[in-house]
C-alpha cells in the first residue's frame, strides 16, 4: 500500500502546529480548511504531515462529534519567535490605548515577550524602534475611560467559569450573568441581569464599581458572541434594519473598499455612484457614521431611518 503524499510547504506545517498549540480544544479539519482556504483533501493531507513530525498530537475529547487534534505538551514552544514588526504592531496598540490600566498591562506583556524573544536575533530592538519611527498613527478625539485592571479580571474569569457576578452600576446593584465583551470605543460587558429575565444587556465597564464575582453558575446555553456582534452596527442592539446608503461618485471608489459591517452587499452604479446594503440595529450608530462621511452618503432605506437621520441634523442646526 503506497504512503499518502504529504504537505511539502514547511512553513504552513510550523503554522499549523502553533495554531494547534494555541487552541486548548485543538482543532479540527473544518479549521484547517477555513484557516487557510484549502480542500477537505488537502487539509487532510497537512493533518497527516504534522503527526509525522510531531508524535507529541493527539485526539482530544471533546463534547461535540468532530475529531480534535491538540498538542499534550509545549514541544513546539523553542520554533515560536516574535518578529521585530510583530512587537512593534503590539507597541502601536499601547501607545493608541487611552486607559491607563490597560496601557500598564500591555506594557507589562511587551516587556514579557521582549524577555522571551531570542537573543541571538541581532539588533531586535533597534528594529522595533525603526517601525515605530516609521509607523505613525492619526490622533483619534475619543473620550478617555478608566477600568480598573481587577473589575476587567473579574469579568474574565467569570466569563471562563461562567459565574454570576454582582456590583453597582447606575447607583444600583446588578446580579449579572456575563456572556462576554465587546470591544469598541469603550469597553461593554454582554451579560443577562437576573432581575430582567432571559433579555440581553450592554453594560458600559468602566461604570461598575465593587465588582464580585460568586460561587454560582448558570448555564450560556446556546449564546454565540460573535453571532450576537453581527447583528448591531457597532455595540447598540434593537430592531433588525435593512439598510441601503448611496454614495456620490466622489466617494464611491473609498466606499467600495470600506468595511461596513460583515453582511455588507456593495456595487457601483451605472451613474458612477456605488450602493451598499447590509442588515443590523443600532440606528443611532449609523447614523452618527453616516455623517461622518458627509453630504456625500444619503440613507435611502428605511424611510424611518431617513427621517430620523433628517431630524438629526435639524437638530443639529438649531444650534448655529
Amino acid at each position: 500500500m503506497l504512503d499518502k503524499p504529504r504537505y511539502s510547504r514547511v512553513s504552513d506545517i510550523i503554522d499549523l502546529a502553533t495554531y494547534m498549540a494555541s487552541k486548548v480544544q485543538g482543532i479540527t479539519i473544518s479549521d484547517i480548511m477555513e484557516r487557510y482556504a484549502v480542500s477537505r483533501r488537502t487539509a487532510e493531507r497537512m493533518r497527516d504531515s504534522l503527526l509525522n513530525i510531531f508524535p507529541e498530537v493527539d485526539e482530544i475529547e471533546t463534547n461535540d462529534t468532530l475529531k480534535h487534534w491538540g498538542f499534550s505538551n509545549n514541544v513546539i514552544s523553542s520554533l515560536i519567535s516574535f518578529q521585530p514588526k510583530e512587537i512593534a504592531n503590539l507597541e502601536q496598540m499601547q501607545r493608541r490605548t487611552t486607559n491607563k490600566e490597560l496601557k500598564k498591562e500591555l506594557t507589562d506583556t511587551i516587556t514579557k515577550i521582549k524577555a522571551l524573544t531570542n537573543k541571538r536575533q541581532t539588533n531586535a530592538e533597534e528594529n522595533i524602534e525603526l517601525f515605530m519611527q516609521t509607523e505613525g498613527y492619526a490622533v483619534r478625539q475619543m473620550p478617555q475611560y478608566n477600568i480598573n485592571i481587577e473589575t476587567l479580571e473579574i469579568i474574565r474569569k467569570a466569563l471562563q467559569s461562567s459565574k454570576i457576578v454582582t456590583g453597582i452600576y447606575h447607583d444600583k446593584k446588578r446580579t449579572l450573568e456575563p456572556l462576554g465583551m465587546i470591544y469598541g470605543e469603550k469597553i461593554y460587558l454582554i451579560a443577562k441581569e437576573k432581575a430582567k429575565g432571559d433579555g440581553i444587556y450592554n453594560f458600559l465597564l468602566h461604570k461598575f464599581s465593587d465588582l464580585k464575582l460568586s460561587e454560582k453558575t448558570f448555564d450560556k446555553g446556546d449564546f454565540n458572541l460573535q453571532e450576537y456582534a453581527k447583528e448591531s452596527f457597532g455595540v447598540y442592539h434593537g430592531e433588525i434594519l435593512n439598510v441601503k446608503l448611496l454614495f456620490s461618485k466622489e466617494l464611491a471608489q473609498e466606499a467600495s473598499n470600506f468595511n461596513f459591517h460583515p453582511t455588507q452587499k456593495g456595487k457601483f452604479n451605472d451613474d458612477g455612484t456605488y450602493t451598499v446594503t447590509f442588515k443590523a440595529s443600532g440606528n443611532k450608530e449609523i447614523i452618527w457614521h453616516v455623517f461622518r462621511w458627509g453630504d456625500g452618503c444619503k440613507i435611502v432605506a428605511p424611510k424611518s431611518l431617513h427621517d430620523e437621520y433628517k431630524q438629526y441634523l435639524q437638530n443639529c442646526l438649531k444650534n448655529f
